[in-house]
């Protein structure tokens, strides 16, 4: 389908919607352990929140925003990445925004709107004020906000990663775009499907200029199929790009590594910390990649744009968050126990058969030694660690 008729397809939709895609999952809203949470703030883009948090939780306290793809619900991105499972094991908060059919008929997040992707205004300030509600009610550290989404919702954290670089750590892409690319539906196309090249220093004003925000700069990972036909690849590419020009990191990868069978580009600072890392996965369409993780879990279920691929990419991209290594207050408490002290009778009873055994034997010396109680009982008892 030509770029000109695909423009004159989504004219006819309520609103700019990007792609149309299939629904699905809303039966996973019903049995889903995220609950809505209603008031928690200005909600200028007319967002719902969903959360979930754990029991238990690391300290200093994690969030993680995970946005979804057009067709989906937040319990069912959910249930297909895994994220509440991740966050039950690993400690930490997750924050689910859920877009609405009123502002978008496919229910994708508006990544490309003006009036979304500006700081403090639409979405993308929606989002910014679940985070801070967040951040109060769960008592989370400021300084550990993280952000990831598939599709149109990789788009929308690219938006929140530029808008408001000073809330997050580190944020993750997964098939979305660079921010600052469109402003209206027909860049929005051109950007998925040909993703135009850009000049590194051009992608990195358009963060630089989406805030007055200066530095230090989010840590970001980038994800994308090579056999994406929605989201054209090259997106990935520009990400990586424009995130390469704000952190000041050079064009050539400083390492790069094989992940569970897919090839993995990284940079790092003069701490040796990655700042920029990028997975490319070989021969995959277009949506969020599951797998087996390093711990031998699986996070997530196979469905519409949630893909088995060999790799978690929900459990890594938690790994690149730094959340990956804590371990449960009850499994730190919980040391082995001792072995229940045990009377000596038994033990000493087979030491004294051993012993009158050794005594009643046929002689190995030339002499016989004559049968004395007392010795026997006295070795017993030093072979029993009762005597010294």
């Amino acid at each position: 389908m030509s770029l000109t008729r695909n423009v004159d397809l989504l004219r006819r939709l309520p609103k700019l919607d990007g792609l149309r895609f299939a629904d699905f999952g809303r039966s996973a809203d019903a049995s889903s352990p995220l609950q809505e949470v209603t008031g928690f703030g200005d909600n200028a883009g007319n967002l719902r929140l969903f959360a979930f948090v754990p029991p238990q939780l690391q300290k200093p306290r994690a969030l993680v925003v995970v946005l979804h793809g057009c067709g989906q619900t937040a319990a069912s991105y959910d249930l297909g990445a895994g994220w509440s499972t991740l966050a039950e094991h690993y400690g930490f908060a997750l924050l689910m925004p859920e877009q609405q059919r009123i502002n978008n008929s496919n229910t994708c997040f508006n990544w490309f709107n003006p009036e979304d992707t500006a700081r403090d205004s639409g979405e993308a300030c929606s989002i910014r004020e679940m985070i801070a509600h967040m951040i109060e009610t769960h008592r989370v550290d400021p300084k550990r906000i993280f952000i990831t989404g598939l599709s149109a919702g990789g788009g929308m954290t690219s938006v929140m990663l530029a808008t408001y670089p000073e809330v997050f750590a580190a944020g993750a892409v997964i098939a979305g775009l660079p921010y600052g690319i469109a402003t209206n539906l027909r860049e929005a196309l051109d950007g998925m499907f040909h993703s135009p090249e850009r000049p590194a220093r051009e992608l990195g004003d358009l963060v630089r200029r989406a805030s007055n925000h200066r530095g230090p700069w989010p840590r970001i990972s980038v994800w994308h199929g090579s056999a994406d036909r929605t989201v054209n690849p090259g997106n990935a590419n520009e990400i990586v790009k424009q995130w390469l020009d704000l952190h000041d990191l050079p064009d050539a990868p400083m390492a790069e590594t094989n992940i569970d069978g897919y090839p993995r580009q990284a940079w790092w600072n003069k701490d040796g910390e990655t700042l920029v890392e990028s997975y490319a996965i070989t021969d995959m369409a277009h949506g969020t990649p599951l797998g087996l993780a390093d711990n031998d879990q699986r996070y997530g279920v196979e469905g519409a744009f949630l893909i088995e691929a060999g790799i978690s990419s929900s459990y890594h991209i938690a790994k690149f968050f730094g959340l990956t290594g804590w371990i449960p207050d009850a499994a730190k408490k919980a040391e082995p126990k001792p072995t229940p002290a045990r009377s000596p009778a038994p033990h000493l009873a087979r030491s004294i058969r051993a012993a009158v055994a050794e005594e009643t034997a046929e002689p190995k010396r030339e002499e016989a030694r004559g049968f004395d109680l007392g010795q026997i009982i006295t070795r017993a008892l030093t072979a029993a660690g009762l005597m010294k």
